[in-house]
């Protein structure tokens, strides 16, 4: 899915919400542990609950790479699943690769090739630590992404992500301006966290054109009118992504209809801030 047709989606769906299917069995309702793959079951029903309200989703590989073949077969049948709306949402494989070249390529090729993996997702998370020969082969996909680790929402982030060189310019700031020239706005996103809402004004100065996913609103308490507002542009630009407080906003057998009232509710915002901007007919 190019860029036009991510925008097209967002004001088709007036929203730009993307639901995190981090799907921790240990958390999933208990009724669904009798299925035969209770973590696909779960899936299921969540993306049936929230399909006209979200323009993408991200399966988190850690909750399906944990509980091996079984948690890969989970993720195969998701990812299958998914092909049924395929015109309707992009997909994220959240696996924040970063390797050696010849690694990485054996990376995107398990996230993007199908004839190779069984998976062809539009978009990966990719760590940029290790330079331009880790994220390039992510690129050679065409039609493909890769989602740049840039200022991330963890308490740890401040470890490396804000340190200044002798000039004053952030780590983070600096991986916006080398990794830009290795791709462009049609296949390069970047993480930024909603609960750095207030820096997105610096990152648009850098990268005013580039779509931002940003996770941290929700249960971790990131504000979706400071994200829109400091981070919009005239394109939307944004996927916000928002896990627990959607999959998990109920363990009951209401589960579904819990998560279909709170994508609800965070769509209907997203309309709203959509239309203040002029982004919609």
């Amino acid at each position: 899915m190019d860029r036009k047709q991510l925008f097209k989606l967002i004001r088709q769906k007036r929203s730009f919400l993307c639901v995190g299917l981090d799907s921790d069995l240990s958390k999933i309702p208990s009724h669904l542990l009798q299925e035969d793959d209770p973590v696909f079951a779960f899936n299921q029903r969540i993306i049936d609950a929230t399909i006209d309200f979200a323009v993408a989703y991200k399966p988190n590989f850690a909750f399906y790479e944990s509980r091996g073949l079984a948690g890969l077969e989970s993720l195969r049948k998701t990812m299958d699943y998914l092909e049924n709306f395929k015109d309707q949402v992009f997909t994220i494989a959240d696996a924040k690769r970063g390797d050696i070249g010849n690694t990485s390529a054996q990376y995107a090729k398990a996230v993007f090739d199908k004839n190779t993996s069984g998976y062809s997702f539009d978009a990966v998370t990719v760590a940029p630590y290790m330079g331009e020969d880790s994220v390039k082969p992510f690129l050679d996909f065409s039609g493909k992404w890769a989602i740049i680790l840039a200022l991330t929402s963890n308490k740890g982030s401040d470890d490396f992500q804000l340190f200044s060189d002798a000039g004053g310019k952030r780590l983070f700031e600096r991986v916006l301006e080398r990794t830009q020239a290795w791709g462009s706005p049609d296949n390069i996103m970047y993480v930024v966290g909603a609960t750095k809402a207030e820096m997105l004004g610096d990152i648009r100065k850098i990268i005013p054109d580039h779509f931002l996913l940003v996770p941290g609103v929700g249960a971790q308490g990131g504000s979706m009118q400071e994200v829109a507002k400091y981070g919009m542009n005239e394109n939307c630009g944004l996927l916000v992504n928002a896990s627990r407080s959607i999959i998990f906003a109920s363990n009951g057998t209401d589960f579904d209809e819990k998560a279909k009232a709170e994508a609800a509710c965070m769509q209907h915002e997203m309309e709203i801030l959509l239309s203040n901007a002029g982004l919609l007919a």
